[in-house]
């Protein structure tokens, strides 16, 4: 019997500007707002009314500055200290290449045909400019769960997220890249099961 994983509470990083008005982040690195730094406290609330103990998780976190605001407040909210966490680089989120900081709206309108191949198949299409797919970002995120040694808070992206549903749920891969991923929510991966608090 393959031995179980480590539970997971996965926080995605709180609202920014670009995620108010639509824009593809991907690897640009875009602080946190203040909407997103209440969001950051929220789900450190969260978080510690599931957990007795906070302290005796491993705390990992994207190096985006987006991601380390979050960590920092939640850390902070839950009464720990807010840089005593990991960054893992490989926890950044996908890149959309030369579509980042356009909104679907302005890619659609600049660039239809191409808009259209990555609606038809939304995993595996690899934006131009060196933009990547869910599938490329899944290799680069699996390490990371074999890495994992206790129960551990990690802070990343939308992105992220949908690569483990894939990998550690099952999540069809047509329906991993179109799920909602909420901000100031834990999304508690358990197993093969998953929910949000």
């Amino acid at each position: 019997m393959i031995p179980s994983r480590p539970k997971i509470y996965f926080i995605r990083h709180g609202e920014t500007d670009w995620n108010l008005e639509g824009r593809l982040q991907g690897q640009k690195d875009i602080p946190l707002n203040d909407v997103g730094r209440v969001q950051a406290e929220e789900a450190g609330r969260k978080l510690q009314a599931l957990v007795p103990h906070v302290e005796d998780l491993a705390y990992v976190a994207s190096p985006m500055t987006r991601t380390r605001e979050t960590m920092e407040i939640l850390r902070e909210t839950l009464g720990l200290h807010p840089e005593s966490y990991k960054l893992d680089e490989r926890l950044v989120e996908l890149t959309f290449g030369s579509w980042e900081g356009m909104t679907w709206k302005e890619v659609r309108k600049a660039e239809p045909s191409l808009a259209a191949l990555r609606e038809q198949d939304k995993w595996h299409y690899a934006p131009p400019g060196g933009g990547e797919s869910y599938a490329m970002l899944v290799d680069r995120v699996r390490p990371i769960l074999d890495d994992l040694t206790r129960d551990t808070v990690i802070v990343a992206h939308g992105g992220v997220a949908r690569a483990f549903l894939s990998i550690c749920c099952g999540v069809n891969p047509r329906q991993a890249a179109s799920m909602d991923i909420w901000q100031g929510r834990v999304l508690v991966i358990e197993g093969r099961s998953y929910r949000w608090v």
